[in-house]
């Protein structure tokens, strides 16, 4: 009996426990499946549009979604806008009072050739030259041509006026303070450059938004005067001779260019003028 047991051979229990990290994905596809659902619905909203809008509308709504330059409107107000509307933000082409700041205030109306009324043919063309020379040298340059979109002009009874405003991807200053950032001192000096052929006087004013400075800082009236000085210091080291400016101040955020949103970055700008001829009627 013991010699039975002797020779039994031992058993061995093996246990595999399978790692639950290792079963499929099951939840994957779902993410996938998310994507190409937003991506068609997408799709069939772009189809829609298409097919309700006239070509006018399909234009603003191309021109809204790739912003570069702001177009002078000659139409009636908001007559070329989002199905048929005008944008917060937008400019119309009937006379402003010109207490009232913004996009939307200054713009006048114009005649049947598309000149301001009462300028003269010498300020549209110098006007005209300046815009179309400064957007050539932007797009010329990869680097600064990403940031088109925050050079604006809209003409005034002042003049033409160029708006470079801060948005997500571009700030004109270091936060806080009247120090050009290395983006405002790359455009600058293009800035310049189309203005060096151009005689109009040239006007600087800075803004800010509506944020206020801790107490014993310095206020936005200040700080929009020193970075319309410092904007004029960089256009003078660029080339641009001293007697060429007529008037450097600051308006702290009294003018944003959204009154909806005091707190809008695009409140703090600097905007550069060139100022309309004292005759009026120059060259005509």
């Amino acid at each position: 009996m013991s010699e039975t047991l002797t020779n039994q051979r031992p058993i061995i229990i093996k246990k595999s426990i399978v790692q639950a990290a290792h079963a499929h994905h099951g939840g994957a596809w779902k993410v996938a499946y998310a994507d190409f659902v937003t991506a068609m619905m997408a799709f069939f909203l772009l189809m829609w549009l298409i097919g309700a809008t006239t070509e006018k509308q399909r234009k603003a709504l191309a021109d809204y979604f790739a912003p570069t330059v702001v177009e002078q409107k000659h139409e009636s107000a908001g007559a070329n806008g989002l199905l048929e509307g005008g944008a917060i933000l937008g400019k119309d082409v009937h006379a402003n009072r010109v207490a009232e700041p913004g996009t939307r205030t200054l713009t006048v109306s114009r005649d049947s050739m598309g000149s301001v009324r009462g300028r003269g043919n010498a300020d549209g063309m110098n006007f005209a030259r300046f815009q179309q020379n400064l957007r050539t040298r932007l797009a010329r340059d990869k680097f600064l041509n990403r940031f088109a979109k925050s050079v604006r002009f809209t003409e005034t009874t002042e003049g033409l006026r160029l708006d470079l405003v801060d948005d997500a991807n571009y700030s004109m200053f270091l936060m806080g303070t009247d120090v050009l950032t290395p983006e405002a001192q790359r455009l600058l000096p293009v800035v310049a450059q189309a203005l060096a052929d151009i005689p109009n006087e040239v006007r600087i004013r800075g803004h800010t938004d509506a944020s206020v400075f801790q107490k014993g800082m310095r206020s936005n009236w200040t700080l929009s005067t020193a970075r319309a000085d410092a904007t004029r210091r960089q256009l003078m080291i660029d080339g641009i001779p001293s007697n060429r400016f007529g008037r450097i101040e600051g308006v702290a955020d009294r003018e944003p260019y959204n009154p909806a949103d005091p707190f809008d970055q695009v409140n703090r700008r600097i905007s550069v003028t060139l100022a309309a001829s004292k005759t009026g009627n120059d060259g005509a």
